[in-house]
């Protein structure tokens, strides 16, 4: 049975705590305006949809103050914007980028009751927006302070809520069941585009809104994760590595699944079932206050107690937090002295490469009530085989 379709809205309530929260951060940091300019930020705080994302001349932008959130926009938005009732004031512009970032300079102007701006644009890890020259240069020609407000936008967003995790759990419902439909009805011979179209299909078809491009590659020893699908056929001893994704209600499903060309050997069968075992143990193991340094260190001892080689260690991670963006923090790293809060979505993914074969498997909890609570089926207890 599909999913049924998302709610069009976010819940009002949800809105107003992600704005109370955000204001905290603000006052935190004293930081009077927040200029947002990524896609994901403007509707994680406003809730408004547009197409006009495709589109980069004339773009939308928000300006959030302490009191009052104001999306800035062309005219062209007008009848979208005006459609219905919004709980933003809005600000129109006519024109370009130039014209839009003059007219966020202006409006912080009129706002400020000082002449002593302190702003902050969402550009910085993990967070790039799509800003300009214009904003920051407008606003410095002014003698405003500008810097980033990725760290406070990152402590507003990484703690979730019900009603996210409730997203994200249907989008990992709809990608588990893609990739497990595609490969029971794969066979040997069938190339990476083929997979990874099958896998796509079925994505959309289980009821996402979106099916992002996806990483699938037919490897024995040719570890390249990062290239796009080919069509290199799957042979008997080739492992199939994908690593996918669907949205649904605007959240993204970020799960690594592997598969086996052919019947396992006893080796690799052991290799599955014990890095499975450490991951699936890892995840458990989480708790609140724990650092990320510390869920890296139980990860090291799970890990050598199972008598397994080397990590694959070309990042230096083995997790992440997981939200409206596919990777957010905070990383799961050695010397990462975050600590796991209430709230937080994480993503526990350490690989294991050995003898050609690759052993990976991403598990998603939502750390509730200080305990983890997995938002995905597990991975499956024996090793996925295409004959």
């Amino acid at each position: 049975m599909l999913p049924a379709p998302p709610s069009p809205d976010v819940p009002s309530d949800e809105l107003a705590m992600r704005l109370a929260r955000v204001r905290a951060e603000m006052a935190r940091d004293n930081v009077d305006f927040v200029i947002l300019t990524d896609k994901k930020n403007i509707e994680y705080f406003t809730d408004y949809r547009t197409l006009s994302w495709g589109y980069h001349s004339r773009p939308l932008f928000v300006v959030l103050d302490h009191t009052d959130i104001v999306v800035v926009a062309n005219k062209i938005e007008m009848r979208n914007l005006e459609a219905r009732g919004r709980a933003f004031s809005i600000v129109y512009y006519a024109g370009y980028l130039e014209e839009g970032a003059r007219a966020i300079v202006d409006e912080i102007g009129a706002r400020s009751t000082t002449g002593l701006v302190n702003a902050a644009i969402d550009y910085g890890q993990d967070m790039y927006g799509r800003g300009s020259l214009a904003i920051a240069d407008g606003l410095r020609a002014r003698g405003y302070r500008l810097g980033s407000a990725t760290q406070l936008l990152w402590r507003t967003r990484v703690i979730k809520s019900p009603f996210e995790a409730q997203l994200k759990r249907i989008s990992f419902e709809i990608v588990n069941n893609a990739f497990d439909d595609a490969v029971a009805e794969a066979r040997l011979g069938i190339t990476e585009v083929e997979l990874c179209r099958q896998i796509q299909a079925r994505i959309i078809m289980n009821g996402a809104e979106a099916a992002d491009p996806i990483a699938m590659t037919f490897c024995r020893g040719e570890f390249n994760y990062g290239r796009p699908p080919t069509t290199q056929a799957l042979q008997a001893g080739q492992y199939a590595w994908t690593d996918f994704r669907s949205t649904y209600g605007g959240y993204p499903a970020d799960r690594n699944r592997i598969a086996r060309g052919g019947a396992p050997q006893d080796w690799e069968v052991d290799a599955y079932e014990r890095t499975r075992a450490v991951t699936v143990a890892l995840a458990r193991g989480v708790r609140i206050g724990m650092t990320c340094g510390d869920v890296f260190a139980n990860f090291e001892q799970l890990w050598r107690d199972a008598g397994l080689p080397p990590v694959y260690g070309l990042v230096s991670r083995i997790g992440h937090g997981g939200g409206l963006d596919v990777t957010e923090p905070p990383s799961i790293s050695k010397d990462n002295p975050d600590q796991i809060e209430n709230g937080m979505i994480l993503h526990l993914e350490p690989k294991l490469e050995i003898n050609g074969a690759v052993f990976q498997f991403e598990e998603v909890i939502y750390v509730r009530n200080g305990e983890p609570e997995f938002l995905s089926e597990l991975s499956p207890d024996r090793l996925p085989v295409i004959n």
